[in-house]
């Protein structure tokens, strides 16, 4: 049997209480992605960086990101070997959303030990649930390519929605993709996004921040539909809106009984920075019944 390590990104919005609870072998690495606020660079995990983010943005100071350096990856890939793993698997953030994982593929080249580095096409704990089918298949003995192919095909069982309240930094950051059609009416109306096909791209356009919230979780609550051997997890994520988000997530209890309750958390930084203040996004994931990865999808898929 292989030992397999599973390395990620922050853009993974992984709940701390997850890797607390994994195995003390370190089959996990979170690589930080870093932050710049003005002149000051920051990693995701520093005391209080969401609230210097926040500050930033109201004072309009300009908040960029930066993908982690191959260097990063490289320390991590070779801290796996060094702990007993004989492969990685590298699952990250989407590749029309950032070179992280370009930068993984350098470091995986520089190393002995064999990287196969999976591009989600998603972000958020769409990513995270990615992540945390591969650490499953890992930690059950499954080879490499299908602790990758676990990873693959979970992400592309997983929807990402969301709200945003300016579509500002998302302006700022050139994150939004087709969603630039919306720019002419910015002032006027209230975007519902998804991520499709790696990119950001706009599902509707709202005319009142209360309506958009509204349809966000009509949308869910259809697309969170039980279907036969089937189970649904969510996810609900924000920035600076906790009650707002908190609130949602009742709803969609109420609304989704036989789903297990959404898990509530904060954007990390990196995400933060180009979503901006009062964001709502959440996160519907598909699992077999039983809690499992679903099936493993195409070779193609995983890259």
């Amino acid at each position: 049997m292989v030992r397999t390590a599973v390395v990620t990104d922050s853009a993974a919005a992984l709940p701390a209480d997850y890797s607390r609870g994994l195995p003390r072998d370190g089959i996990l690495t979170v690589t930080p992605m870093p932050v710049m606020v003005g002149a000051e660079i920051y990693g995701e995990g520093e005391d209080d960086i969401l609230e210097t983010i926040a500050v930033a943005l109201a004072a309009g100071t300009p908040v960029k990101t930066s993908r982690p350096s191959p260097g990063q990856f490289e320390q991590a890939y070779r801290a796996a070997e060094l702990r007993g793993f004989e492969a990685v698997v590298s699952v990250h953030i989407s590749g029309e959303l950032s070179g992280t994982a370009d930068s993984a593929r350098l470091a995986a080249a520089r190393v002995g030990i064999p990287v196969d580095v999976v591009d989600t096409r998603t972000v958020g704990m769409a990513q995270g649930m990615a992540v945390q089918a591969a650490v499953q298949a890992a930690a059950a003995g499954a080879d490499p390519a299908a602790v990758a192919a676990a990873a693959a095909s979970q992400a592309e069982r997983t929807k990402v929605f969301f709200y945003v309240p300016s579509l500002e930094q998302l302006r700022r950051g050139g994150r939004i993709g087709a969603a630039a059609s919306l720019l002419g009416t910015m002032l006027a109306i209230k975007p519902i996004l998804a991520v499709h096909g790696g990119r950001i791209v706009p599902l509707e356009k709202v005319r009142s921040a209360g309506r958009a919230v509204a349809r966000l979780e009509e949308i869910v609550v259809a697309e969170a539909a039980p279907r036969p051997g089937e189970s649904v997890c969510l996810a609900v994520h924000h920035f600076g809106n906790p009650e707002e988000a908190e609130s949602l997530a009742a709803r969609l209890e109420a609304a989704l009984p036989d789903c297990p309750p959404a898990q509530i958390s904060s954007l990390p930084a990196v995400l933060a920075a180009h979503a901006g203040l009062g964001v709502l996004a959440v996160i519907v994931g598909r699992l077999e019944a039983d809690g499992r990865p679903g099936n493993v999808g195409p070779a193609g898929h995983h890259r």
